[in-house]
């Protein structure tokens, strides 16, 4: 079959094809009879904008890349359906990579979907140095976001969660729910997330005069099978300590399994905190306490930042660091209120 043209719609609706690109597009100067006489023929016709032509013309394509560390990561997941609704809302359409939690990975993404045109993009970087080159790369060519992680030295804008306000309203809370001790299980410090909330963790613990056992701090990855093994680790050394403060939901939900397995009661011997909130964590056993970072604006805002650095002057700014209060989740994974 062959595709419908805009002279097909113009011939039709007995208008030139200029006035058929304004009505379509919006444009001024078109009546309303004759905009709805161009739109009826066109549904008529099932004529669709060229996207392509319309980019070439208006210097657009309405289109904003993402790149995140792994889409296999549950938070991941909700940041990004966070992120298309936030475009959604504004008419864009959102072009998603996994960067498999590789940085090489990751350069290849960007360069990707700089060559498809897009008008920004939104990058959680995966790795704390080796991603750097790659984003200033690309920031150097088109607008460009940091969210949830980030890595420094760039001229690039961020936003996120307050990681050492969450670390500290975790570890407030199990003080009062009556811990003295507490192990830290994490990911390895090879980003932003990692390395922050590890401090937090650490700066915190000494402030409330928590004692913690270099062996207790235990990094790994972000998974559930981390987190099992981590408090197997633990269990083999001796006794656990009175809380375990993990680094996201996974870890959690894989400590507070094995904690079961191993009949450890939770909370009554040993308190688990996630970081996240994840689905998953309200249908944990116990339901988990966890830190809910506010998705929905840390994507709003990272669209409008994109938005400002697509608007904005050829006039030098200070690279805005937005980071968001974060909201402690108490379930029955700790004592306290």
């Amino acid at each position: 079959m062959q595709r419908v043209t805009i002279a097909d719609v113009a011939r039709r609706a007995g208008v030139s094809t200029a006035t058929v690109s304004r009505a379509l597009s919006g444009g001024r100067k078109v009546s309303d009879e004759v905009s709805e006489r161009v739109h009826r023929v066109a549904r008529e016709l099932g004529y669709a904008v060229n996207p392509i032509a319309r980019a070439l013309r208006v210097s657009r394509t309405d289109t904003v890349g993402m790149v995140v560390p792994s889409i296999r990561n549950p938070f991941f997941t909700a940041l990004v359906e966070s992120v298309e609704h936030a475009l959604g809302a504004e008419g864009k359409e959102l072009l998603l990579c996994d960067a498999q939690s590789d940085p090489r990975v990751e350069a290849s993404r960007l360069e990707a979907l700089v060559t498809r045109n897009v008008d920004g993009i939104i990058v959680s970087p995966c790795h704390g140095t080796d991603s750097a080159p790659a984003v200033q790369r690309t920031a150097d060519r088109l607008p460009l976001v940091q969210l949830d992680r980030f890595v420094g030295g760039t001229s690039t804008d961020w936003v996120g969660v307050d990681d050492l306000a969450a670390m500290r309203a975790v570890l407030d809370h199990v003080h009062a729910g009556g811990a003295r001790s507490a192990a830290y299980l994490g990911a390895r410090l090879t980003n932003s997330s990692s390395e922050l909330r590890h401090t937090g963790f650490h700066r915190r613990a000494e402030e409330l005069g928590l004692t913690v056992d270099p062996q207790w701090i235990q990094l790994g990855e972000y998974s559930v099978d981390w987190g099992e093994r981590a408090v197997a680790t633990l269990l083999e050394q001796g006794e656990l300590p009175d809380a375990l403060v993990c680094a996201d939901d996974l870890i959690a939900l894989g400590a507070t399994r094995a904690c079961r397995m191993h009949g450890v009661p939770v909370p009554e011997r040993t308190q688990i905190t996630g970081f996240d909130n994840i689905e998953f964590t309200r249908l944990a056993e116990p339901p988990l306490t966890t830190v809910a970072q506010p998705t929905d604006r840390i994507a709003a805002e990272a669209v409008r930042l994109l938005g400002d650095a697509a608007n904005g002057t050829d006039t030098p700014r200070d690279a805005a660091h937005v980071a968001l209060v974060p909201k402690l989740v108490v379930r029955s994974s700790t004592r306290g209120n």
